[in-house]
C-alpha cells in the first residue's frame, strides 16, 4: 500500500512531464526551440517535437504569406504635384533564426513596424527620383516603379529575415490642399485646349470661305466671259443678218429702221423732241415711200 501510494504521484509527473516534453508544428507554421532564451533548435517541417519540460520553450511564427498596409505617406515626385499615396505589401518570413534574432520577443508586430518605415522610404525614394513624374505615376508604367520599391524593399528587410513578395500602391490621390488648384489647372488647360481648337475651326472656316470666294470670282468671271462671247456671237450673226438684209432690200431696211425708231422714241413718258418739220425723222410720216416729196 505504502509502494502504490508513492508510485501514483510518481507516475502522473511522469506523464506531465512527457507530454509536456512534447509539441506539435502545424504545415502553415515554423517553430523555433529556446532554452533560457537562446535558440537551440529549429523545426520547420509539421509533426511532433520535443524539448526539455520546464527549461526549454517552443516560439511559432506563421509562415503563410502575410499582408502589411502602410498608411497614406505624401511623396513629391519631380513636377512637385504633390500625391498621397497608400501602398501594402505582401511578404513572408523566410529565416525564422534571423527573425528572432532581429526582432526579439516583439515578434510579427515589431517586424511589421519596421517593415512600415522601410517601406514608406523606398516609396517616397523611387516615386520622387529624378524623372518620375505625378503622370508616370498615374499611368500604366507605374508598375515598373512598383517593381523597383519591391526590390529596393527586400534589400533592406532582408536582415530582418523576411521575404517581400511584392509591393503595391492601392490608392493614389492629391492632397486636399491641392486638390482646388488642380481643378483650376485642369479647367484652365482645356479652356486652353478648346480656344486653340475654336482658332484652328475659324482658320480652317477663312480658308474654307476664301476658296469659295475664288471659286465664286472665278465661275462669275468665267460666265460673263462666256455671256461675253455669245453676246458678241449673236451681236455679229445679227449685224449679218441685217447687214444681208440691207443688201437684199435697202428700202425696206431703211422702213424697217424708221419703224423702230419711232416705236422707241414716240412712247410715253420719253423726253421731249424738238425737230423740224422737215427733218429725215419723218420721212416715212409723210411719204411711204420714205423720200421727200
Amino acid at each position: 500500500m505504502r509502494k502504490t501510494t508513492f508510485l501514483l504521484p510518481v507516475l502522473v509527473v511522469a506523464i506531465v512531464a512527457g507530454l509536456s516534453s512534447i509539441f506539435i508544428v502545424d504545415e502553415r507554421e515554423k517553430a523555433l526551440v529556446l532554452q533560457f532564451g537562446q535558440i537551440v533548435r529549429v523545426k520547420e517541417d509539421p509533426g511532433l517535437g520535443f524539448k526539455i519540460p520546464l527549461i526549454q520553450d517552443v516560439v511559432r511564427y506563421d509562415d503563410r504569406i502575410l499582408s502589411l498596409d502602410t498608411q497614406p505617406t505624401e511623396v513629391t515626385p519631380s513636377d512637385d504635384r504633390r500625391l498621397v499615396v497608400d501602398a501594402f505589401a505582401r511578404y513572408r518570413i523566410a529565416d525564422v533564426v534571423q527573425f528572432r534574432q532581429a526582432v526579439g520577443v516583439g515578434g510579427v508586430r515589431q517586424a511589421e513596424d519596421r517593415l512600415e518605415g522601410i517601406l514608406n522610404s523606398q516609396v517616397r525614394a523611387v516615386l520622387g527620383a529624378d524623372g518620375v513624374t505625378s503622370n508616370t505615376i498615374l499611368s500604366p508604367d507605374r508598375s515598373l516603379l512598383m517593381e523597383r520599391i519591391t526590390q529596393e524593399t527586400q534589400q533592406r528587410a532582408e536582415p530582418l529575415g523576411l521575404e517581400i513578395i511584392d509591393v503595391r500602391l492601392k490608392q493614389t490621390a492629391l492632397p486636399d490642399q491641392n486638390l482646388a488648384a488642380t481643378f483650376e489647372r485642369m479647367r484652365a488647360e482645356r479652356e486652353r485646349e478648346a480656344t486653340d481648337e475654336r482658332a484652328r475651326g475659324n482658320e480652317a472656316a477663312q480658308r474654307v470661305r476664301a476658296q469659295a470666294d475664288r471659286t465664286v470670282v472665278e465661275l462669275v468671271s468665267e460666265a460673263n466671259r462666256e455671256a461675253e462671247i455669245i453676246r458678241g456671237e449673236a451681236d455679229a450673226e445679227r449685224n449679218a443678218i441685217f447687214a444681208e438684209a440691207y443688201g437684199r432690200d435697202s428700202e425696206f431696211f431703211e422702213f424697217y429702221r424708221s419703224l423702230s425708231a419711232y416705236d422707241r422714241a414716240l412712247r410715253g413718258g420719253n423726253s421731249s423732241m424738238v425737230l423740224t418739220p422737215d427733218s429725215e425723222f419723218f420721212d416715212y410720216l409723210k411719204s411711204p415711200t420714205g423720200r421727200s416729196q
